[in-house]
C-alpha cells in the first residue's frame, strides 16, 4: 500500500518537474539570445514621432555610447551638439518652411524639418577629416537609442540649409561649432509613432574570400 502511494505521489510530481524543466530551457534560450544582433536587425529609420521630447538622461546615454566608439588614434575628431530646446527646433523649422513651403505640404505628418522628430543631434567634424570616425560614433548612438525604445533617422538634407542659408544663421550660431569644423550629418531622435518594415538588402554585394 505504501509503495502504491509513493508511485501515485511520483506521478503527481512528474508534470511539475516537466514544467520546471521547460521553464528552465526557455530561460536558457532567452539568455543565449544575442541582444546586440537583435537590436541591430530591428532598428529602422523612423519618420513619424510622438509629440514627446526625449528625456535628458536618454540623450546623454546615447552620446556616452557614441563617444566610446572606435576612432583613429583616439583623436575623437568631432563636435557634438544635442538639441533639447523645442524653441530652437520650432524656430528653425519655421524658417525652413518659409523658404521651402512644399516641405510641409508634401508630408501629411510634418512637424519638424528633422523628419518630424522633437530632438536632433548635430555631428560636426574638422573640414575634410574624421568622417569615418563620426560615422562609427553615430552608429553607436542610434543603436543605443533603439535599445531604449527610441526611433532615429540619419539626416543629411537639413545640413545645407543650416550651414548655408542666411535664415538659419542665428540657429547655427547657437550651436557654437568651432571654426574649421563643418556639420557632417544629424541624427533625428524621438519616440516612434510608426513601425516601418525592413527594406530589402542586396546580399550579392558581399563576397567571402576563403
Amino acid at each position: 500500500m505504501r509503495m502504491k502511494n509513493l508511485m501515485i505521489y511520483a506521478l503527481l510530481l512528474l508534470p511539475i518537474g516537466l514544467m520546471a524543466q521547460c521553464t528552465s530551457e526557455k530561460q536558457d534560450q532567452k539568455a543565449d539570445e544575442n541582444v546586440v544582433v537583435k537590436t541591430i536587425m530591428e532598428r529602422r529609420s523612423v519618420r513619424k514621432y510622438l509629440d514627446k521630447p526625449v528625456e535628458h538622461d536618454k540623450l546623454a546615454t546615447m552620446v556616452e555610447c557614441g563617444i566610446n566608439a572606435p576612432n583613429g588614434m583616439n583623436q575623437q575628431p568631432w563636435e557634438v551638439r544635442v538639441v533639447e530646446s523645442q524653441e530652437w527646433v520650432k524656430g528653425i523649422t519655421a524658417a525652413y518652411v518659409e523658404k521651402n513651403p512644399n516641405a510641409a505640404k508634401n508630408d501629411p505628418n510634418f512637424k519638424t524639418m528633422f523628419r518630424n522628430a522633437p530632438n536632433v543631434i548635430v555631428i560636426a567634424t574638422p573640414e575634410g577629416k574624421g568622417l569615418v570616425d563620426a560615422g562609427l560614433m553615430g552608429e553607436n548612438m542610434i543603436l543605443a537609442a533603439q535599445s531604449m525604445g527610441l526611433g532615429t533617422c540619419c539626416l543629411g538634407g537639413p545640413v545645407g540649409f543650416l550651414q548655408g542659408d542666411p535664415a538659419a544663421a542665428s540657429y547655427l550660431k547657437q550651436l557654437d561649432i568651432p571654426e574649421g569644423y563643418s556639420i557632417a550629418y544629424m541624427i533625428a531622435v524621438g519616440y516612434p509613432d510608426e513601425q516601418p518594415q525592413a527594406k530589402p538588402r542586396d546580399t550579392s554585394k558581399v563576397k567571402y574570400i576563403k
